[in-house]
């Protein structure tokens, strides 16, 4: 019996065919790949890390964030995050990493300080859904730059102030640029950094 391809039955077969192959492929690609995926997710919070606590920056190669992170890190969790210590010239430092909700979809980054949370080390994010140009900008070299040696506003947080749009880098006044024409990301990142502080602080109390 000829098959009538103008037929709705046709049409709804072919259709289903073609999904469900697609599907296979997809789901064995997947699969295939999940190893490396799961490896490159590795390496990149690895990196943060390493780049927070001052350890490593982006002309460190590949290759040497893992055995860098195992001889100087120690990682453990601590309320929905992750914590990690890191000894640097005879003084322990403290980094939080922590997901905490965005503007369009979920923001973790990793902060590092002292175990007084009074100065921040450095700041990294590790993941992020913002809008590319606007609130995506959170992930450009010079936002994380201007946390480098912050020193925190007597409350224990860090303020976002709308400045020049380039960096506030002034190490005293506990205060970094919010992202311009990205207000309620910045927000986002706001309450993540400061939700990070108070937790490095706990975790500091400890050692």
């Amino acid at each position: 019996m000829k098959l009538n391809r103008n037929s709705v039955i046709y049409a709804a077969v072919f259709t289903f065919v073609v999904c469900v192959a697609f599907v296979i492929i997809l789901a064995i690609a997947n699969q295939v790949t999940l190893a490396r995926v799961n490896a490159n997710k590795r390496l990149e919070s690895r990196t943060a890390v390493l780049k927070a606590f001052g350890l490593a920056d982006s002309t460190t190669p590949s290759s040497e964030i893992d055995s860098k992170y195992t001889q100087l890190v120690t990682e453990k969790s601590v309320e929905k995050a992750t914590a990690y210590t890191a000894t640097i010239d005879g003084q322990t430092y403290v980094a939080v990493k922590l997901t905490m909700p965005g503007l369009w979809g979920p923001i973790t980054a990793v902060l590092a300080t002292d175990p007084a949370g009074t100065v921040v080390r450095g700041f990294e994010i590790v993941d992020q859904q913002e809008t590319p140009g606007l609130g995506g900008r959170i992930s450009e070299p010079w936002f994380s730059a201007q946390f480098k040696g912050k020193k925190v506003l007597p409350d224990g947080t860090i303020a976002f102030e709308q400045g020049s749009g380039k960096g506030n880098f002034d190490p005293n006044n506990g205060t970094v640029d919010a992202i311009t024409g990205a207000s309620r990301t910045s927000d986002f990142v706001r309450a993540l950094v400061n939700r990070s502080l108070a937790l490095a602080r706990q975790i500091g109390g400890t050692l």
